[in-house]
């Protein structure tokens, strides 16, 4: 099959040189609007598809992005391979600003977000005991490491609610459970990506050392956003580069990420309600009949 890359992310991330027939599309999901327009084109003969996750212009709080609705519209593009990139903080010292982390394992510790295609009338259970893929994550550090960026491989990832950054307490406790990064956007987008059978990968950008760090003290807003901009570009180089190391075609994922439901739904054909099977008609059609 095709490779269709689907980047979320940052809006400056869709600024990419030598991105062919760019055009902005609506897609229209049962589970909403997306955060935004998606921007399709090409690269390298590669189809992407970037999609804001706050909006342009930032609209969306962690809370309100519409997760459901933005992993529903990249599956309805056709994407199979999805890639994340978002700010983070970091608790380690030598996971330093201006690092990039390629995370492998999340805490979720988000409470005010729908975190499921299915519920009532479908029951579905997968299986996010390793929620991103590994290949794609490879992708993405061979990228990154290509450009001579500071790479980590590997890191947990602790979603906390936002909108507001940790107490010093929080901070302290989430570096004693064993997390390396903190951010606010990766929960339930990563379960979600699974439920929709996608490939998934994060790239955490370290933009400073949360409030743990003596050296430190509270998050400045001012700090994160410049050192965002210094981001920027190196994030833009490593997105650019997946269309190469993925290639135009693919094979069924080796990890299984792209059959995560092959036995995940557990409500009896007789039971399932209508209303929810149309509604997961992009997710899941491969498996309840529509695909």
């Amino acid at each position: 099959m095709d490779t269709v890359i689907g980047v979320i992310g940052g809006s400056g991330l869709y600024e990419i040189a030598g991105l062919e027939a760019p055009e902005w599309v609506s897609v229209a999901t049962p589970w909403g609007t997306p955060s935004d327009q998606i921007l399709t084109g090409r690269l390298d003969g590669v189809a992407m598809a970037f999609l804001p996750r706050h909006g342009r212009g930032h609209v969306h709080s962690p809370t309100t992005v519409p997760y459901r609705a933005n992993i529903d519209a990249l599956k309805r593009l056709g994407v199979t391979d999805v890639i994340s990139v978002s700010a983070c903080g970091s608790f380690r010292e030598e996971m330093a600003p201006g690092d990039f982390v390629v995370v492998d394992q999340f805490i979720d510790r988000t409470f005010a977000r729908e975190k499921s295609f299915f519920g009532t009338g479908c029951v579905g259970h997968v299986s996010v005991a390793h929620p991103v893929c590994p290949r794609l994550s490879a992708a993405c550090l061979a990228a990154g490491t290509d450009l001579g960026l500071r790479m980590h491989q590997g890191g947990t990832y602790l979603a906390m609610e936002g909108p507001q950054f940790s107490t010093l307490a929080e901070s302290r406790m989430y570096r004693s459970w064993g997390c390396d990064v903190i951010g606010m956007t990766n929960m339930p987008e990563a379960k979600l990506a699974r439920e929709a059978e996608l490939c998934y990968a994060s790239v955490a950008m370290i933009t400073d050392y949360d409030s743990w760090h003596p050296d430190h003290g509270a998050v400045d807003i001012t700090q994160i956003i410049k050192t965002l901009g210094q981001n920027a570009d190196h994030a833009r180089s490593l997105v650019a580069r997946l269309p190469a190391l993925l290639g135009a075609k693919r094979a069924p994922c080796p990890h299984g990420c792209d059959r995560a439901l092959d036995f995940a739904i557990m409500t009896a054909p007789d039971k399932r309600d209508p209303g929810l099977m149309a509604k997961l008609d992009a997710v899941a059609g491969r498996v309840l009949g529509g695909g």
